[in-house]
C-alpha cells in the first residue's frame, strides 16, 4: 500500500496552462507596474523555492506517516494474531479503498483543497494506529474501514500536488512536464521508501528489549511447525517467539508510531501551501459524486483485451505483497526466530526493493520489459519453492535476509514494470486503466490477508506459484499480440 494511487494521478491529472504568469518567469512583455502587480497576483503562484520546498515538506511528511503504518502492517500478523483479527482488517483496508478510489477523491480534493485532504487523511491513519492499543475486532475492524476510506484520497491529493507544481516548475525553467514530474515522483519515492528503515528498525530495537530471565529457545518440535507447516489452527503453545510481546512493548511501539505520525500530520498542517489548481480556473462550481470512474473502469475491463491478460498479473501484485508482510514475518521469522527480528529482515527487504526499483526504472529504456518479467518470475518462483521446503533454522539467519533480499528484487519489477506496462499500453484511458489496476491489486491484498489466518503456509505458497505462473503467461501473451497488432499496422498516411 506503500504507493496505491501515485501513478493514477500523474496519468489522469493533466493540467492546463495557466494564463498568468509566476513570481520568477513574468511575462517579458508586462509593461507596467499595474500588470506587474497583476501577474504576481495569482492564487496559483509560487516561486522556485516554495515548489522545492513542498516537495521536500510533502515527502518527509508522508515518511513520518509510512514509517509508522508500513512497519505497523509488518507486525500485524503477528502482533495480533488471536482469530486473525490483524490478517482480516488489512483485507478490510484495502475492501474500503476499492471503494474510496471509485468515488471519493476527485470530490474530496475539490471541496478542501490538496493540502486539507492529506492532512484529514493522515488522521484516518493515526486512528487505526490508536486501536492498536486494545485490539479487538471492534476497534480494528472500525478503523480499518476508515482507513480504506482515506487511504484513496491521500494518495490521489498528493499526487495532484506534485504534478501540478511539477507543471508550474517546467514553466518556469522551460522543460518538458514529463521530465519535471517523473524527477519529483523520484525525489518523493527515494525520501519515501526509507520509512521501512526506520519504522522497521523501531520495532526491532523496542521488541528486543526481553526479560533477562525470558527463553529465546525454540523446540525442535516447534520448529518443525514453522515455514510451510506452520497453521493458524496448529497448537505451538511451545513456542515462546508466537506468544505476544508484553503490553508495555506493544504501548511502546504504538505511542512511538502514533507520535511519528503525527508529527507527519502536523508538518503538512503547518508548513505545506495550499494550492489552486489550474484546471478549477476554468470550471464554475464543484464536483459532485459521480459513478462516472466506475463506468469507466468495468468499460475499459470489458472492451480492452489487453486488460484482460494482465488481470492474473495485477492480482498476483497484491498476494505477493500481502505475503511477504503477513505470512513470511510470521510463519518464518517470528515462529522461528522471534518478532524482534522482523524489523531487521524487513530493513534488508525494504532497501533491495527501493534500490531495484530505481536502478530497474533507469535501465527498462535499454532492454525492454521482458527480461524484468522473466527476472521476477525466476526469482520469486525459487523463492517460493525454497519456502515449500527450507524449516527456519534460527542458526542460519542469513537465509532470511536472502530470502526477504531476492524477494524484494521481484517485488521491484512487479511494481515498476506493471505500472509502467499499464502506462504504455493504455495511454489513451489512463485513468480507468490505473482504476483497474487499484481494484485488481487490491483484490489480491484482500484474499491473501483474507484467508491468511485460517489457510496452512503451504497452501498459500502453492497459490501464490499458480498465480504467479498464470499471470506471466498471460503477460506473454499480452507482448505477443501487441507485437502482432504493431507488425500488421500500417501508415495509410504514405
Amino acid at each position: 500500500m506503500d504507493n496505491i494511487g501515485a501513478e493514477t494521478e500523474m496519468g489522469s491529472e493533466k493540467t492546463h496552462e495557466p494564463e498568468v504568469g509566476y513570481s520568477n518567469a513574468v511575462n517579458e512583455q508586462t509593461s507596467s507596474p499595474a500588470d506587474l502587480k497583476l501577474s504576481m497576483a495569482a492564487p496559483y503562484k509560487m516561486t522556485k523555492f516554495q515548489i522545492h520546498k513542498n516537495l521536500v515538506v510533502v515527502s518527509v511528511a508522508f515518511l513520518f506517516l509510512f514509517t509508522a503504518f508500513q512497519s505497523l502492517s509488518n507486525l500485524q500478523s503477528s502482533l495480533n494474531r488471536e482469530d486473525g483479527i490483524g490478517t482480516v482488517g488489512m483485507s478490510v483496508i484495502y475492501a474500503a479503498l476499492v471503494i474510496s478510489c471509485m468515488f471519493l477523491p476527485p470530490f474530496i480534493i475539490d471541496a478542501v483543497g490538496c493540502k486539507w485532504t492529506v492532512a484529514f487523511s493522515m488522521l484516518c491513519y493515526i486512528l487505526y494506529m490508536a486501536a492498536n492499543f486494545y485490539a479487538t475486532w471492534w476497534t480494528i475492524i472500525p478503523s480499518a474501514i476508515i482507513l480504506g476510506i482515506g487511504a484513496a484520497p491521500l494518495w490521489s491529493a498528493k499526487c495532484t500536488y506534485l504534478t501540478q507544481s511539477g507543471t508550474w516548475y517546467s514553466k518556469m525553467t522551460g522543460r518538458t512536464e514529463d521530465d519535471i514530474i517523473n524527477r519529483f515522483f523520484g525525489v518523493f519515492f527515494m525520501i519515501f521508501q526509507t520509512s521501512q528503515i526506520w519504522g522497521n528498525l523501531i520495532s526491532s530495537l523496542v521488541f528486543s528489549e526481553r526479560d533477562s530471565n525470558s527463553t529465546t529457545e525454540v523446540t525442535a518440535d516447534a520448529l518443525q511447525k514453522c515455514g510451510a507447516n506452520n497453521c493458524p489452527a496448529d497448537d505451538i503453545g511451545n513456542n515462546t517467539n508466537l506468544k505476544k510481546p508484553e503490553l508495555k512493548q506493544v504501548y511502546t511501539v504504538c505511542g512511538i508510531y502514533i507520535a511519528c505520525a503525527f508529527v507527519g500530520f502536523l508538518i503538512v498542517v503547518l508548513f505545506l501551501d495550499k494550492i489552486n489548481l489550474d484546471k478549477h480556473d476554468n470550471r464554475t462550481g464543484k464536483r459532485k459524486l459521480s459513478f462516472h470512474l466506475l463506468l469507466e473502469t468495468f468499460r475499459h475491463v470489458v472492451h480492452n483485451h489487453y486488460q484482460k491478460l494482465l488481470i492474473p498479473l495485477t492480482i498476483y501484485s497484491g498476494i505477493e505483497q500481502a505475503f511477504i508482510a503477513g505470512d513470511f514475518t510470521r510463519s518464518y521469522i517470528s515462529c522461528s526466530v522471534g518478532i524482534w527480528n522482523v524489523g531487521f529482515v524487513m530493513i534488508c527487504y525494504g532497501v533491495v526493493d527501493a534500490a531495484c526499483s530505481f536502478t530497474f526504472g533507469r535501465l527498462v529504456q535499454y532492454v525492454g520489459h521482458i527480461p524484468f518479467f522473466i527476472l521476477a518470475y525466476v526469482v520469486h518462483l525459487s523463492c517460493q519453492i525454497t519456502m515449500l521446503h527450507w524449516i527456519p533454522d534460527p542458526d542460519k539467519m542469513y537465509v532470511f535476509y536472502i530470502l526477504a533480499a531476492l524477494w524484494g528484487i521481484g517485488d521491484a519489477v512487479i511494481q515498476t514494470q506493471i505500472n509502467a506496462l499499464y502506462g504504455f499500453l493504455f495511454s489513451d484511458k489512463p485513468e480507468a486503466a490505473f482504476a483497474n489496476y487499484r481494484l485488481w491489486e487490491s483484490i489480491g491484498f484482500i484474499f491473501a490477508f483474507g484467508y491468511s489466518s485460517f489457510v496452512c503456509t503451504d497452501i498459500k505458497l502453492y497459490i501464490c506459484i499458480i498465480v504467479l505462473t498464470i499471470g506471466m503467461l498471460m503477460y506473454a501473451c499480452t507482448e505477443i499480440l501487441h507485437r502482432k497488432k504493431n507488425s500488421m499496422s500500417v501508415d495509410i498516411t504514405k
